[in-house]
Formats: C-alpha cells, sequence, structure tokens
C-alpha cells in the first residue's frame, strides 16, 4: 500500500461514528449491512450516515451493492488488512512476530512435490502478509532437497526474506501432536493428485495450481516465470488473508479459496 492511501484511509477512521461503521462492518462480515440497519445499531440519523458512509467510500474502506431495493455496505477487507500490513510492514525485523494473548493464530501449510520453487514462495509470502496471523511452513511429497536459488532471488527482490528455507518432505508434519494446521494448499497438480498422509485436526485444503517455473529455459525466461509465479501467488494470499478466517467455517474457507483460484 502507498503512503498516500494509507493516510486518507486512517485520516477517514480518525472520527468517532465513522470508525463506529467501519467497526460494525468489519464485525458483519463480507454480507455487510442495509444503511438502515447501521443507522438504528449506532442510533445515527440517516443523513448523517449517509456522509459518513460517503467518507469511507471515497477512501476505498467500504464497499456498495444494491440488493433488492436496499443497499448493502461491507467493510473492504483487503484494504483493511493492506492497512494492518502497512503498519507492521518489517515488524520484528521481518521476523514473524509473538501472537497476542487474544490473537488467533493459524498454522498454515504449502505443499509441492520439490518443495523448493513454488512451496517454498508461497511459505515466505504467508509468514511475510499474515503479520504475525498466520505461521506458514512448506513441504513436498518428493523433496528435492534443495531450495531452488532463483526462487531465493525473486524473495529477496521484493524484500523478503527466508533465512531457514529448506526442502523437506511432508512427512515432518503428518506427526500428531507435532503441528495441527488449519489450512492446506497445494500449489502443483503433482502434489495435489497425490495421496496425502490424514493430517492432524483435519485442515481445510485447497489447491492453488501454479506452473512450474523451475525448468524454464533460458535463465532469464525462468527469472520471469519466478516473478509470474510470486505475483500469481501474492494475489492468492493477500486476497485469502483479506478473508475473516476467525468467523468461517471449514467449508466456507474451503469454498473462498477455490474462489481465489478461479478469481486469481
Amino acid at each position: 500500500m502507498e503512503i498516500k492511501c494509507a493516510v486518507t484511509a486512517l485520516a477517514a477512521l480518525a472520527q468517532e461514528t465513522r470508525l463506529a461503521v467501519f467497526r460494525l462492518l468489519v464485525e458483519a462480515g463480507p454480507e455487510g449491512l442495509c444503511a438502515g440497519d447501521i443507522g438504528a445499531r449506532l442510533g445515527v440519523p440517516a443523513a448523517t450516515l449517509s456522509f459518513h458512509l460517503s467518507q469511507l467510500a471515497n477512501a476505498g474502506l467500504v464497499q456498495s451493492r444494491q440488493q433488492s431495493r436496499f443497499i448493502f455496505y461491507s467493510a473492504d477487507f483487503a484494504v483493511m488488512n493492506g492497512i494492518v500490513g502497512f503498519l507492521t510492514e518489517n515488524c520484528c525485523g521481518g521476523k514473524p512476530c509473538p501472537p497476542t494473548m487474544t490473537q488467533r493464530t493459524f498454522n498454515i501449510l504449502v505443499l509441492c512435490t520439490g518443495n523448493s520453487a513454488r512451496s517454498i514462495l508461497g511459505e515466505a509470502l504467508f509468514n511475510h502478509l499474515g503479520g504475525g496471523r498466520v505461521r506458514a511452513f512448506s513441504a513436498g511429497s518428493k523433496p528435492a532437497g534443495r531450495v531452488n536459488p532463483v526462487a531465493l532471488e525473486t524473495l529477496e527482490r521484493h524484500g523478503i526474506s527466508l533465512p531457514d528455507a529448506r526442502s523437506k518432505s511432508w512427512d515432518e508434519f503428518a506427526v500428531s501432536g507435532r503441528l495441527t494446521f488449519d489450512f492446506i494448499f497445494t500449489v502443483c497438480d503433482n502434489a495435489a493428485n497425490e495421496a496425502c498422509p490424514v493430517w492432524p485436526g483435519h485442515p481445510a485444503t485447497a489447491h492453488w495450481g501454479i506452473p512450474d517455473p523451475a525448468h524454464v529455459e533460458p535463465m532469464a525466461a525462468r527469472r520471469a516465470a519466478f516473478e509470474t509465479a510470486y505475483r500469481q501467488l501474492r494475489r492468492r494470499i493477500e486476497a485469502f488473508l483479506a478473508l475473516p478466517l476467525e468467523t468461517l467455517s471449514r467449508e466456507d474457507a474451503i469454498a473462498a479459496a477455490r474462489r481465489i483460484h478461479e478469481e486469481h
């Protein structure tokens, strides 16, 4: 997020009624609320509410849609998380921040066959963009044993470090009692079609297929392919992190992840 966008959004929230409206819409989730419900819950007159909703919309914080004869308003979760990401960028020196006592931390596993390229990008991006809300790991069904150097080069070019990156087997995580995952993403077709271990906790699982950039030739084209994979994964991960994960059911989370795959 650019600093001008962040300033505009934060300025819009620096008013008591607008802040209350936005917090109510965040609580309501993606479905949002109609203007009448918002006004009734907060005790705000219609004309005053219309002004504040307009200010929030102009700042990119609120979206509206026509449903029958009513207009529904909802928080733009992507922008909200963009503000949080902007404020916490490079928090704790780029390392995963310790969760607060009240914060729910989601464990995420990104799978690919070799665990050397796409899943490495996914692990790094989830941890970088998650702001401590998620802890991501990656693994492979048949690990290559080394991380593709162009994957690390791509991350470094975007200011993301993964100093402990290594190619490892998914067997490390399929042990009951070690880690319980909330979400698992497969990013290559081979891993999606293989028989996976039985994961503790039965996490929500979705397939986000990304073309393999590792063997593209020549090297200039390979670097471009890694950049494409990075950007595609980033768009999907940003969209997923914009969801109200704390309130979604397992089935809704899977459906949302599949929609993100189709749209991005």
